[in-house]
């Protein structure tokens, strides 16, 4: 069964201004309840304001939740911030600690939304406003519902602001592989990037993963995965570099829980990058993504 959190603010009325497709939310769930008769769904809170601001600084909060967000920072994000998407971010970023609670209990669960992984302390920056990822594992650990955690994005950019806003912490770990000559030109540093060359394909892109991924969860040791499962490393995005295939993103996404479920680590799984102009087919990626990861975890 795939347990998935979903809530209808993910889709908020699109902004007069901008490129960021936000029918893709609404896509992906409407693919989920298509493609599984088995699917569980769960509505999330919006995040409490204190625990964004245990991240981000609480001037930019107060910019986000009041709709004021200067325009140098619009043009960073991508797009006006209005009152609806400060509502959507509230409720994406309390979507993905709520996968992650869900994935402690049955092993994998997703957030139909998040990865927000440009969203840096003082702004939001490539689409992302708020960072639900360093969000949710700052509050997991301060609960103390979880002791390591291991934030993986394998989204096709490097997830910048959240190595940022992680950074120096020995109880998560990040680690992102990425497109190296993709946004953003100039990168964070991560606890381990991995930049790839244009054009890598399926073997290549598998065969980094299988030669680091387990050594990084035997070293590090997490008992909590929070995966940023970007589908836009696929070879038809708009906005990637790399060459996977349909079948390649989903070897990557089984794989992934298959080295998890192997040390019994629970993955929550957030929506991350997808473009293109066909809106459908990156939403069936997505939803064909966390339907996977589900399959996988059951037989595992």
């Amino acid at each position: 069964m795939l347990h998935v959190v979903h809530h209808s603010d993910y889709i908020a009325p699109p902004p007069t201004k901008g490129s960021f497709a936000f029918d893709k939310y609404r896509l992906v769930i409407d693919v989920v309840r298509e493609l599984s008769s088995t699917y569980r769904q769960y509505a999330p809170q919006p995040m409490e304001r204190h625990w964004i601001e245990s991240v981000h600084d609480p001037d930019y909060v107060e910019q986000v939740l009041s709709a004021q967000v200067p325009p140098a920072k619009e043009r960073r994000i991508g797009f006006p911030v209005t009152a609806a998407i400060a509502q959507r971010v509230q409720f994406s970023s309390g979507g993905t600690w709520l996968a992650a609670k869900l994935a402690l209990q049955h092993g994998y669960a997703a957030n139909s939304a998040g990865g927000s992984h440009h969203a840096r302390s003082e702004t939001g920056a490539g689409y992302c406003v708020f960072n639900d990822l360093a969000i949710a594992a700052h509050r997991l650990i301060a609960e103390r519902d979880a002791e390591r955690i291991l934030v993986l994005d394998l989204d096709v950019h490097q997830g910048d602001g959240t190595a940022s806003l992680l950074a120096g912490r020995s109880d998560i770990m990040t680690v992102s592989v990425h497109a190296e000559k993709n946004f953003p030109v100039r990168k964070a540093r991560s606890s381990l990037d991995i930049g790839l060359d244009d054009g890598t394909d399926d073997t290549a892109y598998l065969n980094i993963l299988s030669d680091n991924l387990p050594t990084i969860i035997n070293d590090f040791a997490p008992n909590l995965i929070l995966y940023q499962a970007g589908v836009d490393p696929h070879v038809d995005d708009r906005l990637g570099r790399l060459a996977l295939t349909d079948q390649g993103l989903i070897e990557r996404d089984r794989f992934v829980i298959q080295q998890a479920r192997a040390q019994r680590i629970p993955v929550a799984s957030a929506l991350g990058g997808g473009y293109g102009t066909d809106h459908l087919g990156v939403a069936k990626r997505h939803a064909r993504s966390m339907l996977a990861m589900a399959d996988e975890n059951s037989r595992s």
